[in-house]
């Protein structure tokens, strides 16, 4: 072993003790043993030692957790461990968590069991809070010996049971600005809730023309719609049609300041955290049926290969004609292939009979962008969404798989063709702009993954010179419709980077795009909105700006592509997290019953089981049966000691559930059996 170099990172703790250091520009996180955090807490900047060593050092960590560096660092026949020698900074000010009282002091359990400790709290701190209270606490003192910091309840959010403390302790935990400043809603009143005249001049009135939104029946912000018509000779004109949220949010204002911050609109269990105010967001912005909106129009003439053949960009005003949600869509389709419909879609049937051959096109142009779409080698990954009941007082009632229609699709493939327009056209003029930027996989992660498929008979077809997002698709082709289908897209799904926004064009892998950006949700993405500006002022000033404004847009291209990538992460996190408290919620109530599922993971600590409903659980070792498992890395297998039993990625069994902890936002199962293998390989 030698002594490598000192670095910074971020420390993430493992409730094992254990954790990992993040360092800035570096892939690969650096493992860290227990006895070597220095008794840092999760999120802390901390600076490291590091050391290397070979397998075949003879001087190797004694403490080190050998499941774990094959899981987690092992690359080629290298390791690497840390140290921590300086806790530069503590990461948190404040903690969501359980208050426990005593007689005389306190202690509250933070909701994050990572952070690594308990706060300490004084008699005079409880400030009114009662045993067992979810609160948010300030730690008012870090203890350079290590002992538990101390701090004060700041707010005493409820009892942990009651209705709505789950998610409200969430908004407190991750600090979302869950009410809008007084003064960004006295702004938001005093737009005006009619179009003027002025507004109009030198818009491309479309208000003739016969424009749907196709939504969520749930959905209240509508930001775009779409038109279509089939000309004579064959071709598509296809209008999308986004709300020009820009003509209301000036730059500067409080209004927009505001939606810096917030980068995003957050969509939780029972609630939404919107970008904008409901004024706004509900209002003159929501493009409402039956109502004027001003608009920006991305308007394609398109082939019947689904090459757009010419394009155009145009403020607009337009009046939606009706509000579509995509059951009745769906309906409308379907009714066309079937020879009885029930009462209630009759019904749907009629009432849009006079707009059926518009939906009929819609999903006629969407198949053929779809098809082109794959050809190209756009990932189409089977990875379902949860859909979760709540009763009215927001209790997880059920848990199922949300079933998409085609109806989603055509929305989906209508708005990435205008994504890829805008993004091109502006490519080329060189524009100050924010792309969605989603850069292709390190091969190392590909080789990883192909270890795996090996034993399934498929293959990732890459070089570390040719990565092609047709080798992933054409993988996903082969497995549609088969058992391992869902297991194999979530493998994929992990081997894939994360998108994020920048200013530079660097195509998007995931849809096989060369010019890809987000310009169809302004109402809830500031990356929209700040693109809107672009373009505006870009229409505004006949596709000229000055260089000192190009100098000035492009910097905040750059700030704002940073900034919303940071508060996109925070918001999926806290949207996961909803889903998870909600999922172990409903699943309190399945304690003892069992129930059939698909092992989606297999890790050093024991195999992740996927249920039909999207529910997710851990069986630890300990409730794989009364034998010891080997964990096989390479291969993600558990091999009985003495049984040789073989459990794998893909495998379905029956399960158990024995836990359910809202709080820890986790279910746990133990197996009742093996029901069958989704793969052999003879070899393996």
């Amino acid at each position: 072993m030698k002594n490598n170099h000192e670095l910074q990172g971020v420390f993430k703790a493992n409730s094992k003790g254990f954790g990992f250091v993040k360092i800035d520009g570096e892939d690969e996180e650096i493992f860290i043993s227990s006895i070597n955090t220095k008794k840092a807490l999760n999120g802390d900047i901390v600076k490291v030692k590091v050391y290397e060593y070979k397998n075949n050092d003879k001087e190797k960590t004694k403490n080190t957790d050998k499941t774990i560096i094959q899981d987690k660092i092992e690359k080629e026949n290298l390791h690497r461990e840390c140290k921590i020698i300086e806790i530069v900074k503590h990461e948190k000010n404040t903690l969501v968590g359980t208050f426990q009282k005593s007689k005389n002091f306190g202690f509250v359990v933070p909701d994050d069991r990572k952070f690594g400790t308990d706060i300490f709290i004084s008699k005079s701190k409880f400030n009114g809070a009662s045993d067992k209270s979810k609160v948010l606490v300030g730690i008012t003192k870090y203890d350079p010996k290590g002992k538990k910091p101390e701090g004060e309840i700041l707010e005493i959010i409820g009892k942990a049971d009651e209705s709505g403390v789950d998610m409200l302790s969430l908004v407190k935990e991750y600090n979302l600005p869950y009410e809008f400043p007084d003064t960004v809603i006295s702004e938001a009143k005093k737009v005006s809730k009619i179009i003027n005249n002025n507004e109009t001049r030198n818009r491309l009135d479309l208000r003739d023309k016969e424009i749907f939104t196709i939504d969520g029946e749930d959905a209240k912000d509508l930001d775009d719609a779409i038109y279509i018509e089939k000309t004579d000779s064959g071709k598509y004109i296809l209008g999308v049609h986004i709300a020009d949220v820009s003509e209301y949010v000036k730059e500067g204002s409080d209004l927009d300041n505001e939606a810096i911050i917030r980068g995003t609109s957050v969509y939780m269990m029972d609630r939404v955290i919107p970008m904008l105010p409901k004024e706004l967001s509900n209002g003159i912005c929501s493009l409402n049926a039956k109502e004027d909106r001003l608009s920006l129009s991305a308007i394609m003439e398109i082939d019947s290969q689904g090459k757009v053949i010419s394009s155009d960009i145009r403020k607009s005003i337009i009046r939606v004609t009706e509000r579509m949600s995509y059951n009745d869509v769906s309906v409308i389709l379907e009714s066309l292939n079937k020879e009885e419909c029930t009462n209630d879609e009759i019904q749907i049937v009629e009432k849009y009979k006079k707009y059926t051959k518009h939906f009929k096109t819609m999903e006629e142009l969407a198949k053929i962008l779809k098809a082109k779409r794959m050809k190209e080698g756009s990932l189409d990954l089977d990875v379902p969404e949860s859909k979760i009941i709540l009763d009215k007082n927001g209790i997880a009632i059920n848990v199922k798989k949300y079933e998409v229609s085609f109806a989603n699709e055509i929305i989906e493939q209508f708005m990435l063709l205008a994504n890829e327009v805008v993004a091109e056209k502006f490519y080329w003029l060189e524009a100050p702009f924010i792309y969605r930027v989603h850069e292709e996989p390190d091969i190392e992660k590909i080789n990883e993954l192909n270890k795996f498929l090996y034993n399934l008979g498929y293959k990732i077809k890459a070089s570390k010179e040719n990565i092609h997002p047709k080798a992933f698709s054409e993988v996903l082709e082969q497995v549609k419709g088969k058992p391992e289908d869902r297991v194999v897209s979530n493998l994929i799904l992990r081997t894939l980077k994360v998108a994020r926004y920048e200013n530079e064009n660097k195509g998007h892998f995931g849809i096989a795009s060369k010019y890809y950006c987000h310009f169809t949700s302004p109402i809830r993405r500031y990356p929209d909105l700040f693109i809107h500006r672009i373009i505006s002022k870009y229409l505004d000033e006949n596709y000229l700006m000055e260089s000192n404004d190009v100098e000035k847009y492009t910097n905040l291209a750059i700030k704002y592509s940073e900034s919303s990538s940071i508060r996109e992460k925070i918001a999926q996190k806290v949207e996961r997290d909803s889903v998870d408290i909600k999922k172990a919620e409903f699943m309190q109530s399945k304690i003892g019953q069992e129930f059939d599922g698909i092992i989606s993971n297999i890790t050093s600590f024991g195999a992740f089981v996927e249920l039909e409903n999207t529910v997710e659980g851990l069986i630890r070792f300990e409730n794989l049966g009364k034998e010891y498992f080997e964990y096989n890395e390479t291969r993600k297998t558990l091999i009985g000691e003495k049984t040789k039993k073989v459990y794998k990625i893909g495998d379905k069994v029956k399960i158990k559930v024995i836990e359910a902890n809202k709080e820890l936002r986790r279910v746990s199962f133990e197996i009742v059996d093996k029901v069958q293998n989704i793969w052999y390989n003879p070899y393996l």
